[in-house]
């Protein structure tokens, strides 16, 4: 796979632009790369049945395409604003030659939860691979003051309680050689005062994937964590202001944001029965250069 970081808005950062939460890839300046003319699959997820929560667009997008191009049926969901991409996302995974579910939930409820994962398996026959990747965040809000009621429940809601909903739905599904990957961030580690509600998410997926790790390893099942840096995904103009896009992802020891591409190939990595057989409890750190310690 190979990325065209020469590209000058990726070193000069993004134009001024905004939309609403949870934004769309269409609506981009530049469209972000996910792989579609740069990722190519070795048959490393051959036959297992995975799903990508917030699978449409994004890291979640690239994920899908890779894993699908590695052989895997993807199954992946998508609230009801973002049908245009899933609409692209399911086009995508199909070109692969393999199964694709795409299922419209919102997933602040543990009923979701528990419908996404039982028409996953459905749709399947099956579930090998979990990966916990839809996510919520508000950086306009500076101060502490500022946040409203809203998108604090909508915060700890859709980083936390949906990630455990989905777990305790996934588990009884998931045999030996199963894997679970959550996504957490940067943000766990270096803090931004304009997502301390966010960040405070992210921080305690990291512990709850050491738990878990340790509670499900007897059964054979694998619990990891990718801790993304700065990634250029529809999110970033929907939730972050015009000045900080303008410098997105510069103060990171490779000066740049990254793309969703670059980030799949550690989810693929650790969904591996054969490369990460014994990689359980780790938080793995896509970050430019940041420190994940």
């Amino acid at each position: 796979m190979t990325i065209d970081t020469d590209r000058p808005e990726l070193r000069n950062g993004f134009p001024p632009q905004q939309q609403q939460p949870p934004g769309l890839t269409s609506d981009m300046d530049p469209l972000p790369d996910h792989g579609e003319d740069s990722y190519e699959g070795h048959g490393r997820l051959q036959g297992l049945r995975t799903l990508i929560t917030g699978g449409d667009s994004g890291i979640g997008r690239a994920v899908a395409l890779a894993y699908a191009r590695e052989g895997a049926d993807v199954a992946f969901t998508y609230l009801p604003e973002e049908k245009p991409d899933a609409d692209r996302t399911t086009e995508l995974v199909e070109a692969a030659g393999v199964t694709c579910r795409a299922i419209e939930a919102d997933l602040r409820t543990s009923a979701a939860c528990d419908q996404v994962v039982a028409e996953t398996v459905e749709a399947l026959g099956g579930l090998d691979v979990l990966v916990n990747n839809a996510g919520y965040q508000m950086a306009r809000e500076e101060a502490v003051e500022d946040l409203t009621d809203e998108n604090i429940s909508r915060t700890l809601t859709t980083n936390l309680e949906a990630l455990l909903w989905m777990c305790r739905a996934a588990v009884p599904h998931l045999g030996e050689g199963a894997s679970i990957i959550n996504v957490s961030s940067i943000q766990a580690f270096s803090p931004s005062t304009a997502l301390l509600d966010y960040a405070a998410t992210k921080a305690g997926i990291n512990n709850l994937t050491v738990n878990l790790a340790a509670q499900l390893g007897p059964r054979g099942i694998r619990v990891n964590a990718v801790a993304p840096g700065p990634i250029w995904t529809p999110l970033q103009p929907a939730t972050q202001s015009t000045e900080k896009l303008e410098v997105f992802g510069q103060e990171t020891p490779l000066g740049r944001a990254g793309q969703p591409a670059e980030v799949a190939p550690a989810f693929v990595f650790l969904a591996s029965r054969a490369e990460a057989s014994y990689v359980s409890g780790t938080v793995l750190g896509v970050t430019g250069g940041k420190p994940v310690f």
